[in-house]
């Protein structure tokens, strides 16, 4: 295992609350290649910051193992403490010190760790902290004079000034307004590139998982529901929670009514038959559930001589600046839509939906996934 690769093998967390035991991490396992950034996505309560809490150290798990290269930090009877993990972390809160100034809030950790750090040491690593996060020129001033950004710049700085060997980052952007925080998220994933360090990343942002991740683990519930790259989380749902969970997507409940080929089913949905790739064993007559993303569902204003054709009536449009959002009435279910601004119909309109066979996913509690997607 190299020195930068991290471990997590059958963690459990349990809180007791009135003489009870609420499990809030329930046997997850995942790894984390050197140099590669890990997100844990999910709702609030899924026990991702547990996770990452319990890789900190500031949490002491119930069962597990956790690894970093050949070190053991966590195991039955073992339990390092978070001051000799070799871990930067960045907090929700950002935790700044408001009576310090820049290069104080920067250096703390070096201030305190044992064995000391000499003085000029201190300097050069704070100054080269500091550069990284484009913070350089400003360690005199007061913390609480720099911006929210510049706020966030200065946690990961403080959290980088170690040399870690692993960052973590609780939902570190949240705090940040919106054309704030998309700004942040390249540029954390850009120095986390540029220094190779692993990192675990948790959030509840879909947007930040899947554009910064190489990748992701989906959690509900104290369990890794889904984990892959952010493509494979995102075209190739396994669940309908995490179909649900990851971005909108049209769910359609639809039954199997015969193989047409070796990969495909024709499918009754909406009032029509509708031809996608499905997961072997499925039998004629089974209930499954349909996923296409919106951006993927095409309409046209006269019916062409396409297969999986649904007709619809377009019920609300909404202009979204680069978008346009339709819902259309199909079969009695509403199904939402994805065009280019240019290209909005009206509201009140017929049209013909194209649900392509590469675009759908099939969902079957009993079988799994298949899509018609390249890997």
């Amino acid at each position: 295992m190299s020195s930068g690769e991290l471990g997590v093998d059958s963690l459990v967390k349990d809180y007791v609350a009135e003489r009870r035991a609420n499990r809030v991490i329930d046997g997850i396992s995942f790894s984390i290649e050197s140099g590669h950034l890990y997100s844990l996505l999910g709702p609030s309560g899924c026990g991702k910051t547990t996770t990452l809490r319990c890789v900190a150290g500031l949490e002491q798990a119930d069962k597990g193992t956790i690894t970093l290269g050949a070190d053991v930090l966590c195991r039955p009877g073992v339990h390092v403490p978070p001051e000799r993990r070799d871990i930067g972390m960045v907090f929700q809160s950002y935790a700044i010190w408001p009576h310090m100034t820049v290069f104080e809030n920067a250096a703390f950790p070096l201030r305190v760790t044992r064995p000391r750090v000499r003085a000029d040491e201190v300097r050069r690593r704070v100054e080269s902290a500091l550069a990284l996060v484009r913070l350089d020129g400003l360690g005199g001033r007061m913390a609480t004079q720099l911006s929210g950004g510049q706020q966030q710049r200065l946690a990961l700085a403080r959290a980088l000034v170690r040399e870690p060997r692993v960052l973590l980052l609780d939902e570190p952007l949240s705090n940040l307004d919106a054309k704030l925080r998309d700004q942040m998220r390249g540029e954390v994933r850009e120095l986390q590139q540029r220094l190779g360090i692993t990192t675990l990343f948790v959030t509840h942002d879909q947007a930040e998982a899947l554009s910064m991740s190489d990748r992701v683990a989906v959690m509900g519930d104290g369990r890794i529901a889904q984990e892959g790259t952010p493509t494979e989380i995102y075209q190739r749902p396994q669940t309908k929670y995490v179909a649900d969970f990851v971005g909108k997507v049209n769910l359609v409940d639809a039954t199997v009514v015969e193989w047409t080929s070796s990969d495909t089913v024709a499918l009754a949905m909406l009032g029509e038959r509708i031809a996608a790739p499905c997961p072997g064993g499925v039998a004629a007559g089974e209930q499954v559930l349909l996923s296409i993303r919106p951006e993927e569902v095409r309409t046209h204003r006269d019916r062409p001589d396409l297969p999986n054709l649904i007709e619809g009536v377009v019920q609300r449009v909404e202009f979204l600046g680069d978008m346009c959002e339709c819902t259309v009435l199909a079969g009695g279910q509403r199904l939402l839509v994805r065009h280019s601004p240019w290209q909005r119909p009206e509201v009140g309109q017929t049209i013909f939906v194209e649900l392509r066979r590469e675009s759908c996913t099939v969902l079957s509690e009993q079988h799994g996934i298949a899509t018609g997607r390249p890997s």
